[in-house]
Order: structure tokens, then sequence, then C-alpha cells
């Protein structure tokens, strides 16, 4: 348990600081389609949560989420005091590029920290409820529908909170703005789909560790 929630930790963290940098996927009808390099982790985020949840309950999992608020907000606290220090002779070189950096960074911190809050607690629910219902069975079902939900959630309230620019006009941010939300969205389930046996091993793992 110790081990599965650093990972959550560290694939956190990770997101939050590198999850600025965008690249291009694929040009869909005149349209380029863009994603967060975060893409590769935040699936991951959602399967541990469905993971503990089948093992130690929802409470477990919102506990480990919680931590990861607090993680959220000191790293966008901490980018923040770091930017606002004055370099040093060594580090004046460096500090245009660090400064743009971190800053994004801090945003990216806040925007994360809301959807975060959002798709997360929903994704808790949505799983938790399913199962209240179905039982022990479908578990791929589960874990499927909740992710799907709660990542589109995520998706949308990170991408305008962290990508919206105040020095262009609406049409050109909304244009952007699904160019990103789409196929982040849609690549995030689709890793969904392909982590789903990890979810079934993670449980294996998790409830022999604990005999």
């Amino acid at each position: 348990m110790d081990l599965l929630v650093a990972f959550y930790i560290t694939c956190l963290a990770l997101a939050e600081i590198t999850g600025v940098k965008t690249f291009p996927l694929v040009n869909l009808f005149g349209y380029q389609l863009n994603a967060s390099v975060a893409i590769f982790l935040i699936p991951i985020l959602f399967t541990i949560n469905d993971v503990v949840i089948e093992v130690h309950g929802k409470e477990r999992a919102r506990s480990i989420v919680r931590s990861g608020l607090i993680t959220i907000f000191f790293i966008m606290v901490f980018s923040l005091f770091a930017t606002w220090l004055n370099p040093s002779h060594r580090s004046e070189a460096i500090e245009s590029a660090y400064d743009t950096i971190f800053s994004k960074s801090a945003r990216i911190s806040a925007a994360s920290l809301t959807a975060f809050t959002l798709a997360e607690f929903l994704d808790i629910q949505i799983f938790s409820k399913i199962r209240e219902k179905m039982g022990k069975s479908k578990l791929w079902l589960r874990n499927n529908i909740s992710n799907f939900i709660a990542q589109f959630v995520d998706t949308v309230v990170f991408m305008v909170l962290a990508f919206y620019s105040l020095n262009v006009d609406f049409g050109e941010n909304a244009v952007f703005l699904f160019s990103l939300i789409l196929p982040y969205w849609l690549l995030k389930c689709f890793m969904s789909i392909i982590e789903t046996p990890f979810v079934y091993l993670g449980i294996k793992w998790l409830r022999n560790s604990n005999e």
C-alpha cells in the first residue's frame, strides 16, 4: 500500500510539473488535435483509485485523494515562492526560463487542483454507487464507466482553467481548447480500457500483500 500511494503521488507531481507542455497528435478535418504530456499519467491515478476502493473501500481512496490535493497545493505555493525569490549571480542566466516554466506550473497546479478535486471524488462516488448496485461483479464495467465520466469532467475543467488565454478572442480559444479536450478525453478513455487488466492485477496484488 505504501508503494501504491508513493506511485500515486509521484504520478500526480509529475503531471503538475510537466503538464504545461502540449504536443500534436493528429490533424483531423483541418484541426490540429493536441494533448498535454500529462495524458500518460492521469489515467494511472484513476486506476489506482479503483484498485484501492475495491480492496479498502471508498474512504481509504478519499484519504489518498486528499493527500494528492495537499501535494498539488504545496507544488503550487512553492512554485510561486521559488519564482518570487531573487536569483543568485550564478542563476541569473536561467532565471527567465525558470520563472516562465514554474509560473506556468503554478497555473497548471491551480487548474489541476480544481479539476482534480471534482474528478477524483466524482470517480470514487460513481464507482462506489455502481458497486452498491451491481455488487462485486463486472469490475471492468464499473472501472471504465466511472473513469470515462470523471475524466471528462477533469479534462474540461482543467483545460479551460489551464489553457484559456485572455490575449486572444473567444473563438480562437474555443478552437484550441476543443483541439485539446476531445483527443485528451478520448485518449484517456482509450488508456483506461487498456489499463483495465492492471486493475485486476492491482487488486490481486494489494489483497495478497495484506495477507
